[in-house]
C-alpha cells in the first residue's frame, strides 16, 4: 500500500520533461481563456462603480473594490505579456511564470471573497470554492505543487475569515478543498499514465521500424533501406563529391547448401556480413540485397582503398570453417563509381550489377570496376 501510494505521488524520470512540456501546454491555453474572461468581466466590474453606483469612487468600500477588479485586470494583461515575452525560455521557466500567476489569481480570490465576507458574514463562500476547484480541474501541477497551492489557498482563506463562518460551513469549507487536491493529485496521476503509454508506444514504433529495416539473418539492411540510405546520401553529396556502389556476390553458394546444409549456409551469410563490416567500416550503408548477395554504398572511396578492402574482405572469408573444416568461401564483386555527384541510384546499381557479371564470368573471387564520369 505504501508503494502504491508512493508510485501515486511519483512523477517518474523518464516521464518527467514531457509531464513539464504537457503542462505548459494545456497551462498555457487555460490561462489565456482565463485571461480573456477576467478582460471581459473586470471591465464589466469596473465600469459599474464608476457609473452605475451613485457614489463612484466617493466611498472607500467603493474604491476598495475597484482597486481589486483593476488588480486582477492588469494581473491578466501582465501574464499575456510575459507568454509573449518568454515564450522561447526553458519548459520550466514558463512553467513558473504559469503557476506564479495562477496563485497570483487563486490568492485574488481568496482576498475577495474574505473582503466579502467581512461586510458581510451572511455571505457564502462560492468565490473561494469556485476558484479552488476551477484551479484543480483546469490546471496541471505536479503533486508538490497541488499540495503547496491547495494548502497555502486553504490555510490563508480560513486565518483570514475564520471569525466569520459557522463551524458547520468550515466543515464543508474543508472537506471541498480536500476533493480539490484529490482532483488535481488525480489528473496529475493521469498525465503521468498517458505520458507513459506514449512513450512506451513511441519506443514499441522505434524498434519496430528497426525490425522492418533489417535483415533478420544478418542484422543488416534489407533491400529496400540500402536503397534508402544510399538514395539519401547521394542527394547529401557536396559539388566535389563522390560515389561508389559495390556488390558483392557468394560464389558456388548452392554448393555450400548442398554440401553442408541449410545451417551452415546461414552461418556463412553471418560471417560475410560481419567481414563487410569489418572491411568497410566507414560505409554509408552496408545491406543484403538477395539470398547471397550483398551491397555497399561508400564516400570518396579511391580505387586502391577499394580493391585493398576486397582483398581483406576475401581473406576473411576464407577463413569461415564449420565444424572446424576450412569452407574455402570466396565471393565476386562488382564495383560502380560515380566521379560527379547528380547520377541516380538507379544508374549506379545498374552498371555495379553488369560489373559483377562480368566478375562472376572471369572465375571466383574477382573484383571489376564500372567508371562513370
Amino acid at each position: 500500500m505504501k508503494e502504491q501510494l508512493r508510485q501515486f505521488f511519483r512523477i517518474p524520470c523518464e516521464v518527467k520533461d514531457a509531464f513539464w512540456e504537457d503542462a505548459v501546454r494545456k497551462n498555457r491555453v487555460t490561462l489565456l481563456l482565463v485571461s480573456i474572461m477576467i478582460f471581459g468581466m473586470e471591465l464589466f466590474n469596473m465600469g459599474r462603480v464608476l457609473f452605475m453606483t451613485e457614489s463612484r469612487l466617493g466611498t472607500a468600500n467603493n474604491r476598495r473594490y475597484f482597486f481589486m477588479y483593476l488588480t486582477l485586470f492588469l494581473g491578466a494583461a501582465l501574464l499575456l505579456a510575459f507568454q509573449r515575452l518568454f515564450r522561447r525560455t526553458r519548459v520550466r521557466a514558463r512553467w513558473c511564470i504559469h503557476y506564479g500567476f495562477t496563485l497570483f489569481f487563486f490568492f485574488w480570490h481568496i482576498a475577495l471573497n474574505a473582503y466579502d465576507l467581512s461586510r458581510d458574514p451572511e455571505g457564502n463562500t462560492g468565490v473561494y470554492t469556485t476558484a479552488m476547484l476551477g484551479m484543480a480541474i483546469l490546471i496541471q501541477m505536479p503533486p508538490v505543487f497541488a499540495f503547496l497551492a491547495h494548502g497555502l489557498g486553504y490555510a490563508l482563506f480560513t486565518l483570514l475569515t475564520v471569525p466569520e463562518i459557522p463551524s458547520g460551513h468550515l466543515l464543508n469549507l474543508t472537506i471541498t478543498a480536500i476533493v480539490a487536491l484529490a482532483i488535481s493529485l488525480t489528473r496529475s496521476h493521469q498525465a503521468v499514465i498517458v505520458l507513459s503509454q506514449q512513450q512506451e508506444i513511441q519506443e514499441m514504433n522505434r524498434s519496430l521500424q528497426a525490425l522492418l529495416q533489417k535483415d533478420p539473418l544478418t542484422g543488416l539492411l534489407n533491400k529496400t533501406a540500402f536503397q534508402d540510405t544510399a538514395e539519401s546520401a547521394l542527394k547529401k553529396l557536396p559539388p566535389d563529391g563522390k560515389f561508389t556502389l559495390l556488390l558483392m556476390d557468394m560464389d558456388d553458394f548452392k554448393g555450400i547448401n548442398d554440401r553442408y546444409g541449410h545451417p551452415c549456409g546461414d552461418m556463412v551469410l553471418k560471417e560475410a556480413a560481419w567481414a563487410l563490416r569489418d572491411a568497410f567500416p566507414s560505409s554509408v550503408a552496408i545491406g543484403r540485397i538477395g539470398g547471397d548477395e550483398f551491397a555497399v554504398a561508400l564516400r570518396h572511396s579511391g580505387e586502391d582503398g577499394c580493391e585493398a578492402a576486397f582483398r581483406r574482405l576475401l581473406e576473411d572469408l576464407k577463413k569461415i570453417r564449420w565444424k572446424g573444416e576450412v569452407l574455402d568461401v570466396s565471393a565476386s564483386t562488382g564495383v560502380c563509381r560515380a566521379a560527379t555527384p547528380g547520377k541516380p541510384f538507379s544508374v549506379l546499381y545498374q552498371e555495379a550489377d553488369r560489373a559483377l557479371y562480368r566478375a562472376k564470368a572471369q572465375g571466383k573471387g574477382n573484383c571489376c570496376t564500372q567508371e562513370l564520369p
